[in-house]
């Protein structure tokens, strides 16, 4: 984008110092084709020089319109060096073909027309034809007026692509945040319950320690499964995709939340299989999370999933009725499993809700079908 941007300034400058040099190249045509006093032909010099001036020392087309338009009229006077003319369809195309057509602009493009139609009045019947002249200005007036709004859009357009890419770079990063913290926060923050609750036991009941640790390692084999599949997925590129889960995985989510020792059960009602696939991901990765911090912040209470699908909606809510545990006032809560909920169901177009309700903690989304 950056080269293209480059080509155009590029076109944009050798155009510009075509103009210069086809002003100049005007003064000599027309002073060897129609010769006239020298002090005519130095008037053209000098409007030409103001075109000059323009392209190659970057002075405003408005700042030198007003000299040119004299000057060139002036050479005019013997009704000769008629090709001198060209500079002032050179100066309309300077005038509309670098700035913004403001009404100042409009106004210098109307008085260079007008320069040929007076100056033909003034001539006599072997004058020039103001009629063509005029013409010949406000033809390229109009095409350098098209220019500059093609640049520009090209200019928008460019700078919308970039703006486009910056987002995508920050949705991306987003997902990888969310997938990251659903994966690798709550499994750990599960394999830390279950370490923590063996070794508070581990004096006193060794079958409970090993079945804590055993539960834990299962946890972080799984977790460790999860993550490979989701960076395998963010390097594939072309061969075997990761599987995606869905609705219908939910059940092992819940069985892997009562084996960490969450009273949780799962009700479904509906065909949990026929949710579109971005759908189904969604609100799996949503109960996931849920599930992870019932576990976390209410692992006294009774949790229940429901997931239900009609026709019209798909709805996942996962109920923590049951006493919440007490915040440590020391933990620092960034909130990014909810705003990462919260997320994940706005790309879906989803409703989603959580918060707490008179039963305990209620985590609820709605997608329509």
């Amino acid at each position: 984008m950056a080269g293209e941007q480059r080509v155009l300034e590029l076109g944009t400058d050798y155009a510009r110092v075509g103009i210069g040099v086809l002003a100049l190249v005007f003064v000599p045509v027309a002073a060897l084709s129609e010769p006239s006093r020298w002090w005519f032909v130095l008037a053209l010099v000098a409007g030409a020089l103001g075109v000059v001036v323009w392209a190659f020392l970057g002075v405003p087309a408005q700042a030198v319109a007003v000299p040119v338009v004299l000057l060139v009229s002036i050479s005019q006077a013997e009704s000769r060096l008629e090709p001198g003319l060209f500079v002032l369809c050179l100066l309309a195309i300077a005038l509309t073909g670098w700035s913004d057509l403001t009404l100042t602009t409009v106004l210098l493009v109307l008085l260079t027309a007008a320069a040929p139609v007076i100056v033909a009045m003034l001539q006599d019947e072997h004058g020039i034809s103001g009629g063509v002249w005029v013409m010949g200005v406000v033809f390229p007036a109009l095409m350098g007026w098209a220019f500059h709004r093609q640049e520009k859009m090209a200019a928008e357009l460019d700078a919308a692509r970039q703006a486009l890419a910056e987002q995508a770079v920050l949705e991306e990063r987003r997902r990888i945040a969310r997938d990251v913290h659903d994966l690798v926060g709550h499994g750990l923050a599960a394999m830390m319950l279950q370490i923590t609750g063996a070794r508070h036991v581990l004096d006193r009941d060794v079958e409970e320690v090993r079945e804590a640790l055993t539960s834990a390692e299962d946890i972080g084999r799984r977790t460790l499964g999860d993550l490979r599949r989701t960076v395998g997925s963010l390097r594939d590129e072309g061969g075997l995709q990761a599987p995606i889960e869905g609705l219908e995985q939910v059940s092992g989510l819940v069985d892997d939340a009562r084996s960490s020792g969450l009273r949780v059960e799962l009700v479904t009602s509906g065909p949990q299989d026929e949710v579109d696939q971005a759908v189904g991901l969604t609100l799996f990765r949503i109960a996931q999370a849920a599930l992870a911090n019932a576990v976390i912040h209410a692992p006294a209470a009774r949790t229940v999933v429901t997931s239900a699908v009609t026709s019209d909606d798909a709805t996942l809510e996962v109920l923590s009725a049951g006493p919440l545990r007490p915040r440590d006032p020391h933990e620092v809560r960034g909130h990014y499993g909810l705003r990462g909920m919260q997320e994940r169901a706005e790309v879906v177009g989803g409703e989603f809700s959580a918060g707490p309700v008179p039963q305990g903690w209620l985590v609820r989304c709605r997608v329509a079908r």
